[in-house]
């Protein structure tokens, strides 16, 4: 990789780690895409993907949790099942053409949702523990399966059904997205038996841009804001896995 290349990767981490750290994601997709881009061997991209997920993740986990946002009574019965199913959606490699548009649509249509209609908050109800349950099954294993931390379908899913506030759906996206990322990557490496290679750069491009992205969605930007964050990050999200293969 020439040295050009890394740089232009760099700032592309950069730029998508402060985007999508503002909501509490990590930006696997967006890393992905830039990797898939660059030509990048598809063996490489998703636990390199997975990797940087889980040091933007636990950034934005940190900044969220000292804001006050986070609900762990709203993380476990999400997170609870959705650990081991990402294990096997990491470990699992099928054919993902269909998958890829069906998910695609659904961003999308979801992004619209959010940049037509970016409302403030109403009273949230949090949903009954054993309903999230296979929820969180299912989109652990989608996380494991694609190679993201599973923020992308968690974070509209509490906004739309008003299961939470948007910064405390943030709060609870970022270490879903981290314990995902972490059981994705364990499951893919039991599979290639391979570790991911992350430049260092890469590094630490992910880590500034996610310190200052989380920062500025804890505490610094508004709700409504917020949501055309989202909205852009879906875009982006959906775009990716219906054009770039």
């Amino acid at each position: 990789m020439s040295p050009e290349s890394i740089i232009m990767i760099s700032l592309a981490i950069f730029l998508i780690a402060f985007l999508y750290s503002t909501v509490g994601h990590a930006g696997a997709s967006g890393y992905i895409a830039v990797m898939t881009l660059f030509s990048i061997a598809p063996i490489l991209i998703k636990p390199s993907a997975l990797t940087l997920n889980i040091i933007v993740a636990l950034i934005s986990t940190v900044q969220f949790y000292r804001a006050g946002f986070f609900s762990f009574s709203l993380f476990w019965p999400f997170a609870l099942l959705s650990v081991p199913f990402a294990y096997l959606g990491g470990y699992v490699h099928i054919p993902s053409d269909i998958f890829r548009i069906i998910v695609g649509i659904v961003l999308l249509f979801s992004a619209y949702r959010f940049f037509a209609n970016p409302q403030q908050d109403e009273e949230p109800h949090p949903p009954k523990t054993i309903a999230a349950f296979p929820i969180g099954a299912g989109l652990g294993f989608l996380s494991g399966l694609i190679g993201i931390g599973g923020g992308i379908f968690l974070t509209p899913l509490l906004l739309v059904m008003k299961w939470a506030k948007t910064k405390t759906a943030a709060a609870v996206s970022a270490p879903f997205i981290l314990v995902n990322s972490l059981s994705g990557l364990a499951g893919n490496i039991s599979s290639t038996q391979q570790l991911p290679i992350i430049v260092v750069p890469f590094v630490i491009a992910a880590v500034i841009g996610g310190s200052i992205g989380s920062f500025a969605g804890s505490k610094k930007f508004s709700t409504v804001l917020i949501k055309r964050f989202l909205a852009l990050i879906l875009l982006i999200a959906g775009s990716k896995l219906l054009f770039i293969s």
